[in-house]
């Protein structure tokens, strides 16, 4: 999906009445309006320029060229990156690491370990790695994704069925939260 698809299909669905905001809502919650949280994965920006409007101080990373473009052109004066989930080092850490918009599941099959690792070396002390993905038979499961965390020094806090903090009931839909113990 192109930069453009992706921002106007959130553009149609905030038109239909959907909130585009709910990542931003819930990390806006988790940190108690303060902070600084990198936006892993962050394609054309909607997450991150949005908790920046909150006054999060907010930095971006993406592999793909096209979506850093698309987040540079809308919020210039952020921090935008483009590297590779699987090994980029911003050299600083984070009260929140968010991966949106099943980051996870567009990483190649095999690194999400690599991935959940880089993001949780991006973490300040106390801070938390927020992740919301489908779950699909035969795909990245949530027993690995909570193993991967376990890998990186990280332990569950909190999982709901959605970024509005519904009750997690075990649907095909996840958000996580982990923090170092």
């Amino acid at each position: 999906m192109s930069g453009r698809d992706y921002d106007a299909r959130w553009e149609r669905l905030a038109a239909e009445g959907h909130n585009p905001h709910g990542e931003a809502d819930f990390v806006d919650a988790l940190l108690g309006g303060d902070g600084r949280v990198l936006d892993a994965g962050c394609g054309t920006g909607r997450v991150a320029i949005d908790l920046a409007r909150r006054g999060f101080a907010v930095a971006g990373v993406d592999i793909d060229s096209e979506m850093i473009s698309g987040a540079r052109a809308k919020a210039p004066k952020l921090g935008w990156h483009q590297m590779d989930l699987m090994v980029f080092d911003l050299g600083e850490t984070f009260d929140a690491v968010v991966m949106a918009g099943n980051v996870l599941l567009f990483t190649a099959p095999g690194t999400e370990a690599a991935v959940v690792a880089r993001c949780a070396a991006h973490l300040s002390p106390g801070g938390a790695l927020v992740a919301g993905f489908q779950l699909r038979g035969g795909g990245y499961s949530l027993s690995q994704y909570d193993a991967d965390c376990a890998a990186a020094g990280l332990a569950l806090s909190e999982r709901y069925s959605t970024w509005e903090r519904g009750a997690w009931d075990g649907g095909d839909y996840a958000v996580s939260v982990h923090s170092r113990p």
